[in-house]
C-alpha cells in the first residue's frame, strides 16, 4: 500500500542539524524569532509552556515531542512565569552545547533538548506546505522509547555522543512525521490520514499522480458526497483537493526532474499532463522556472530511486 506520508519524509530528508540541552530553574521565559526553519524540542524531565508564533500557549511535559516544520516565532517560558514585564536573563552556556536558564540560584525543574532541523530537499518549502504547521506527540509508546533513549544518551558522557544522539534526533523527526494516532497536529497531511475516508482520497492521488482526478472521483474514493469531502478535506488538510493534488504532482515533476528521470514529455505524463506544453506552463507557475532551466540548475541534487 502506498504511504504518502513516508513518501514527503523521503523526499525531505530530515536530518538534525543543531539541539542544544537547556536546563531551566523557575521562573524564565525566553523568545526568538526564526526565518521558518523547522523547529523540534524534546521534555526530557520536568514541564514548560510553549507558544508557535503567537498562538495559545501549550503545556509540554515529561516526554513530550513537539516539531514545528517551519516555525517564525518560538516563545518558551516555566509552568509558572515571571511576573508581567520581568526580562529573564540570557540563557548562560555551560560548555558541551548545554545551557541554563532562570534563576541562578534555583533547583534545576526542566531538562529539555532543543534546536533545529535541516530538510535536506531542495524542495524543502514545497513539501512542508504538505506537512501540519506544528505537530505534538504524547503517548506514542514508540515516540517513548526514542525519547528515552535521548534521555539517556543526553546525561552520560559516552563515547561519540553526539553523534549518536544525532541519528535518535532524525529517528524521532519522521517518527513524529508519519505518528498520527496520539498526536496532536494542526491541519496538514498527518491529520488528513488519520482520517480513513480522507485517507482513501490521499492515497488514491499518491499511488496514481497521472490520474486525471476530479474531485467527484476523489470523493467517490473516500465515500462522501463531493461538497462533503470538498469541506472536510479543505479542514482538516488545510489546502483544497485539486490544491495539495497540484503541489504533489509538482514535488514529484522536480525530483524527477533533478534525477534526469526522463524528457520533459515523459515526465508530463507520469505527473497528470497529457502535453508537454500544459505541463511546462503549470510547472514554470508554480515554481518560477521552465522545467528544462530547473533541470539544468538543480540536477543531481537528489538521489531518491524511482518509486519513493
Amino acid at each position: 500500500m502506498v504511504d504518502p506520508l513516508a513518501e514527503v519524509v523521503m523526499l525531505l530528508r530530515p536530518s538534525a542539524r543543531f539541539s542544544k540541552r537547556v536546563f531551566g530553574a523557575s521562573p524564565w521565559r525566553i523568545e526568538r524569532s526564526d526565518a521558518g526553519e523547522p523547529f523540534y524540542c524534546v521534555i526530557l524531565e520536568g514541564g514548560c509552556r510553549l507558544a508557535v508564533d503567537g498562538g495559545e500557549p501549550l503545556e509540554l511535559q515529561s516526554g513530550d515531542f513537539v516539531l514545528v516544520p517551519a516555525a517564525r516565532h518560538i516563545a518558551l517560558c516555566s509552568l509558572e512565569p515571571p511576573p508581567s514585564g520581568v526580562q529573564t536573563a540570557p540563557p548562560v552556556p555551560l560548555g558541551n552545547g548545554e545551557f541554563r536558564v532562570g534563576d541562578a540560584r534555583g533547583a534545576i525543574d526542566l531538562r529539555m533538548l532543543a534546536g533545529h532541523c535541516s530538510f535536506d530537499s531542495p524542495d524543502a518549502s514545497l513539501l512542508v506546505s504538505l506537512l501540519p504547521q506544528f505537530v505534538h506527540v504524547r503517548g506514542e509508546e514508540r515516540l517513548a522509547m526514542l525519547v528515552q533513549f535521548v534521555r539517556e544518551e543526553s546525561r552520560e558522557q559516552r563515547p561519540a555522543r553526539e553523534p549518536v544522539l544525532a541519528r535518535l534526533l532524525e529517528l524521532l523527526l519522521i517518527e513524529a512525521l508519519r505518528s498520527t494516532g496520539g498526536t496532536n497536529a494542526s491541519s496538514g497531511l498527518a491529520r488528513g490520514l488519520a482520517e480513513p475516508r480522507l485517507a482513501a482520497a490521499i492515497r488514491a492521488m499518491h499511488q496514481r499522480p497521472a490520474h486525471d482526478w476530479t474531485v467527484a472521483e476523489l470523493a467517490h474514493e473516500a465515500a462522501l458526497s463531493r461538497s462533503t469531502f470538498f469541506e472536510r478535506f479543505g479542514r482538516t488538510v488545510g489546502v483544497a483537493p485539486m490544491e495539495y493534488l497540484l503541489a504533489w504532482r509538482m514535488a514529484l515533476a522536480k525530483d524527477l526532474l533533478r534525477r534526469n528521470a526522463g524528457s520533459v514529455a515523459e515526465i508530463a505524463q507520469r505527473v497528470g499532463y497529457n502535453a508537454a506544453n500544459t505541463f511546462s506552463s503549470a510547472f514554470a507557475r508554480h515554481v518560477g522556472l521552465p522545467p528544462t532551466r530547473y533541470a539544468r540548475e538543480h540536477a543531481g541534487l537528489a538521489q531518491v530511486p524511482d518509486g519513493a
